[in-house]
């Protein structure tokens, strides 16, 4: 009986090919009868790990990412060993060099590449190894236990790895390059001659600005000559030269070739059954050498043979870093300055460290780091998101202000952290779990790390450590994020598509947003429904619904629960200012549902801490009878408003903070943001309200307000940037409004402000809330409108009876 199956046949079962199986099997798991062709005789492994595997550091087992029962329980029929040798188009077969014939539907070809083997007279004798496969691998192995000299001809990334890795075997490594400094790709000379120094006193030699004429030897290679007619000695010579895409076979079917397959940005070759992935494709005239633009082409393949259309693929940026113990080495983009270009240069040789920023229009074109790279990440999405880094120019070299809530900034390297330091203060989560996860689990990107140990999954301020760990863990294929990282596994689309989909295609529901972005999922996740939830909201203020169901637990019961099962209820207390009265209403509420612990929040607000969640609406009626409104303290939301006594008391006020910050707070109380959102209002530059690690912070001063934004307090402190001066209480309104709605309307969920600035410059917000005064107002008032329909109470409604089944126990049955 014929399946209706479509038939996909794979010709290469390596990083690439079997990363787009996996994501295929993610979206369409029933719908393909998968075959897969690998020359090699192993099953998928990572060749990311080969040099560890040199070296000793790992064995060949740990490199496996899926074994041979990953293909039996995904019933794909795996063909090791076996190597295709003709495509024929026209039948829609393939044919292997032992005669077997297996039709596809769908073919993708992931040849990957080659290693060049220079045409120079000797190049075939014994003891001469390419460094491309763990056949390569074992092979060295065998000669280093045997031999004692070794040549490496490359100094680029591969040949310094493989230089290494023979070293620590014992052999006497030398080292020739063409170039006057190594990995001149991704180093400049200064970054060159510091790796180079660091190399030697490891003991490798170093042989630069010289080209081989020929290997010498008569049965087995025993030396090289170079053109200036000098002689060195060699039992092996590895060829690290460089790779060359493998389209042979796709050029015997007629497939058009130039430097590799030639493929559309839906990875489809000419052939439109045809697709092609990983370093033997040819996209918009580049290829691609390192893993991770591998895999954002897999997940386009993917997705385009799952017949979603929902993606393109339109290149890579790419980093770089050496996977060479104890070196710290990190370079992405162009570092090469033109005329247009400026530098900045820090260079402290007794460290050894060296880091030089190349910016163009202040946004970062090229970084090259060694010795300190902790801040390669941030660089690098800088680089990505074309962010203005104009205001940051005083200290960018210095690294990234935010250093998670670790508290780490001072170590140079996530390398040198002891596997017990704190990573993810939100989830309790140490480096050491973090650096198990990605071996055990053969994790490769942010999404999946956050997926198995939560770290990074919460405030994310400490996404930058969390990637450092990442790269220096899986090494120099790293990239430290897509350019559109999609939200969640049940979609391919990212936060700025949805919010983009939402204004353009006036959706007014989750499912109609679903539906029009081809979810994978009917019912999305907990991830995406929460996400989705919020970006309606803010843009159709009174027309969309809230729907309790996709917010987390926390927001849905309208307060915090705690480690026993209990929760706490913290009424707003406008600016920080309550009365006899009101401290008397809160003590007999207390007394009355007898709270076992009453406590003065740092946000000047008194918290009940122990309530069950049935007496909730009881307590929050009688709350509301005292005339108090929910405090948000459990919501992405304006929690707090923080004051001082200001001018009514102080002997140093300036101005009326306290009452400024009541009717900030008045204004802004009931509003969902993308995450929690604090402003303070201190009435003197003694800062006793401590604006400037808000979110939005009034610092008063004789002549008016200065207002800063993106602060962050906590484990990790992250001070504020100022954004302008104002002279009237009404202008300190109006800027606060204006900058909480561009913040709701742009930042990705989830995402504090501190970051949120980082990533889109501070020049981005004064752009659109200081310089511009007519979209000030526009802004301004959008916020006032998404007001008019966010104040009312959530307690008083639910006291009254509003989704009474969230607070209604579980009967007991006996």
């Amino acid at each position: 009986m014929k399946s209706n199956k479509v038939r996909l046949v794979v010709i290469g079962n390596g990083m690439a090919g079997m990363r787009t199986v996996e994501e295929l099997l993610k979206m369409s798991a029933d719908e393909f009868d998968i075959t897969v062709f690998g020359a090699e005789p192993q099953p998928n492994y990572n060749r990311i790990l080969l040099s560890p595997v040199l070296s000793g550091e790992m064995s060949f087992q740990d490199t496996i990412l899926n074994d041979w029962s990953w293909y039996e329980q995904n019933r794909i029929t795996l063909h090791a060993g076996k190597t295709v040798t003709r495509i024929d188009r026209v039948g829609r077969a393939v044919e292997t060099a032992d005669g077997m014939t297996v039709p596809y539907d769908r073919l993708l070809i992931a040849t990957g590449s080659n290693p060049v083997m220079l045409p120079i007279p000797g190049i075939d004798l014994p003891g001469v190894l390419g460094y491309r496969s763990i056949d390569d691998v074992e092979n060295m192995l065998g000669m280093a236990s045997a031999r004692k000299r070794a040549v490496v001809i490359g100094g680029g990334l591969l040949g310094l790895e493989a230089a290494n890795g023979l070293s620590l075997r014992g052999m006497d490594v030398s080292v020739v390059h063409l170039c006057d400094w190594p990995m001149e790709r991704q180093l400049d000379k200064a970054g060159g001659d510091l790796l180079k120094e660091a190399l030697e006193k490891r003991g490798l030699k170093f042989y630069l600005s010289r080209q081989t004429e020929a290997l010498l030897g008569e049965t087995a290679v025993t030396g090289l000559r170079f053109k200036d007619g000098e002689e060195i000695p060699a039992d092996m010579v590895v060829m690290s030269a460089g790779i060359r895409p493998n389209i042979a076979l796709a050029k015997s079917a007629g497939i058009h070739c130039e430097r590799g397959i030639v493929v559309s940005d839906t990875m489809q070759t000419y052939d439109p059954k045809i697709y092609s992935v990983g370093e033997c494709v040819q996209h918009r005239g580049q290829t691609y050498g390192l893993v991770a633009p591998l895999f954002e082409q897999a997940k386009v393949a993917a997705n385009h043979l799952a017949r979603y259309g929902g993606m393109r693929y339109e290149g890579s940026s790419v980093s770089t870093k050496l996977k060479v113990t104890g070196i710290d080495l990190f370079s992405a983009g162009d570092f090469n300055p033109g005329e247009a270009d400026e530098e900045l240069l820090l260079q402290d040789s007794a460290r050894g460290v060296y880091k030089k920023l190349v910016l163009r229009d202040n946004k970062l074109r090229g970084a090259v780091m060694y010795g300190d790279t902790v801040d390669g990440p941030w660089y690098f999405q800088m680089m990505r998101d074309g962010t203005d880094v104009s205001e940051l120019r005083e200290h960018l070299l210095f690294g990234q202000v935010h250093m998670g809530d670790s508290g780490l900034g001072g170590v140079s390297s996530v390398a040198n952290m002891p596997d017990t330091a704190e990573i993810c203060g939100c989830n309790g989560v140490c480096k050491g779990a973090i650096v198990n996860a990605i071996v055990d689990k053969k994790l490769f990107t942010l999404e999946e790390v956050r997926a198995h140990t939560k770290a990074s999954a919460s405030c994310g301020s400490c996404t930058g450590l969390v990637e450092a760990i990442l790269a220096n863990t899986v090494g120099g294929d790293y990239s430290a994020k897509p350019s559109k990282k999609p939200i969640c596994g049940c979609t391919e689309h990212a936060h700025p598509d949805v919010q983009q989909a939402i204004r353009e295609l006036g959706v007014k529901t989750i499912r109609d947003l679903m539906q029009a972005l081809n979810w994978k999922t009917p019912d999305g996740c907990h991830v995406c429904r929460p996400v989705l939830n919020y970006y309606l909201l803010a843009a159709w203020p009174g027309e969309y619904e809230d729907d309790s169901h996709s917010r987390f637990v926390n927001e849905r019961v309208h307060a915090n629960i705690q480690k026993d099962g209990t929760y706490s209820v913290i009424p707003r207390i406008w600016g920080g200012v309550t009365s006899p009265s009101e401290l008397r209403a809160i003590a007999e509420i207390a007394e009355r549902y007898e709270v076992p612990t009453v406590h003065i929040t740092g946000g000047q607000r008194i918290g009940l801490y122990g309530i069950t969640k049935e007496n909730l609406p009881r307590m929050w009626g009688e709350l509301v009878e005292a005339g108090f409104v929910s405090g948000h303290a459990y919501g992405k939301a304006l929690r707090t408003v923080k004051t001082c006594v200001g001018s009514d008391w102080c002997r140093f006020g300036t101005q009326d903070s306290t009452g400024l910050g009541i009717k900030v707070e008045k204004m802004t109380w009931g509003s969902w943001t993308p995450h929690k959102f604090k402003i303070a209002v201190s009435g003197c530059p003694r800062n006793c309200a401590e604006a400037t690690i808000k979110d939005f912070g009034v610092v008063c001063v004789d002549s008016g307000y200065e207002i800063h934004v993106g602060g962050n307090g906590g484990v990790k402190v992250r001070v504020t940037d100022f954004l302008c001066k104002v002279e009237t209480e009404a202008d300190v309104l109006e800027y606060c409004g204006a900058f909480m709605q561009l913040y709701r309307e742009q930042a990705n969920y989830m995402e504090r402000t501190a970051p949120w600035i980082e990533r889109v410059g501070l020049a981005h917000i004064k752009q659109h809330v200081v310089e511009s005064k007519a979209e000030r107002a526009e802004l301004y008032a959008r916020f006032l409108k998404s007001q008019h329909y966010s104040q009312d109470d959530p307690w008083k409604e639910r006291a009254a009876g509003k989704d009474a089944q969230e607070y209604t126990p579980l009967a007991t049955i006996e």
